[in-house]
């Protein structure tokens, strides 16, 4: 049974949550392995280099979307193949993504996370939520 009175705020929670982890997977392919460093590991591990820029891209404006609850379901649903094409990559190196190179649990873990946010919509404190003003003047004509 869901709890309606707490729902909203579970579905904040992790909206939250995946877009924090979204902006930093950002974050860290611009700042740490910097762009070109993300565009020759695309390439490396068979993905056309150019690929890294929309990628790049969806996490980061992805990730922001999430947080900040605008067009939650389709930010969410936008990052599906992402975190698909980030599970595909870690497959080869296991289970654990403390294995070298990282392990496939974790991105399989956002992939599902992400489809879960896109199922529960905005939650609490969401800009989708927002509702127009309408001018009570109005309202009683």
């Amino acid at each position: 049974m869901i709890d309606t009175r707490t729902a909203e705020w579970g579905a904040f929670a992790l909206r939250v949550t995946l877009g924090v982890i979204m902006i930093a997977h950002a974050c860290l392919k611009i700042f740490v392995f910097s762009v070109p460093g993300t565009v020759a590991f695309f390439s490396s591990v068979g993905f056309p280099g150019v690929l890294a820029y929309p990628v790049i891209a969806a996490e980061l404006f992805g990730g922001i979307a999430l947080v900040v609850g605008f067009k939650t379901r389709l930010a969410a649903l936008g990052l599906v193949p992402v975190l698909l094409g980030a599970t595909f990559v870690h497959l080869p190196n296991g289970w654990v993504f403390n294995a070298p190179n990282g392990g496939w649990e974790y991105p399989a873990f956002l992939t599902i996370g992400v489809i879960v946010q896109a199922l529960l919509g905005s939650g609490a404190l969401a800009l989708d939520a927002r509702r127009p003003m309408v001018n009570p003047a109005l309202a009683q004509a």
